[in-house]
């Protein structure tokens, strides 16, 4: 059987477009709670989701956990929000070693950068956040897209 899948896009995006598109994108999450983010190194994917973690009420400012691989926040309501950063993964085994379906079965918001290091790992539900550059536009803009996996 094949997944639900819906998408929708947005171009021209610019750093004072990210709080607002992080809020349309966790109005088209819905109860997803696992999102992915896929771009470029130096894309934004760490800005958007900082935005997204602003959005969510995280007070601490929100860095990368590239070293770390997860970095654990909690928000005003003391929700936790978890973000990954798996580009330094050499293998599934890793992130499955620190738990990674634990998190995932959490229903806590968990923010996935570089997840094509996890492909089998990741659930069957989740959203897509896709950010690249456009070719004939300024280095100051993004397209973006969500990509809803049901």
């Amino acid at each position: 059987m094949r997944p639900d899948v819906r998408g929708i896009a947005f171009e021209n995006v610019t750093l004072g477009d990210l709080e607002e598109l992080a809020k349309k994108l966790l109005r088209e999450a819905g109860t997803n709670r696992v999102i992915i983010f896929n771009g470029e190194m130096g894309s934004g994917k760490t800005t958007f989701i900082k935005a997204i973690g602003h959005v969510l009420g995280v007070k601490n400012g929100m860095s990368s956990p590239t070293f770390s691989i997860v970095n654990e926040y909690e928000n005003e309501a003391g929700e936790r929000i978890y973000h990954f950063d798996f580009y330094r993964l050499k293998n599934e085994l890793e992130a499955y070693d620190i738990g990674i379906e634990e998190y995932f079965d959490s229903g806590s918001y968990c923010l996935v950068e570089w997840p094509d290091k996890v492909p089998s790992l990741l659930p069957r539900n989740y959203v897509e956040v896709s950010i690249s550059k456009p070719i004939t536009s300024s280095n100051y803009t993004r397209i973006i897209s969500f990509t809803t996996h049901e």
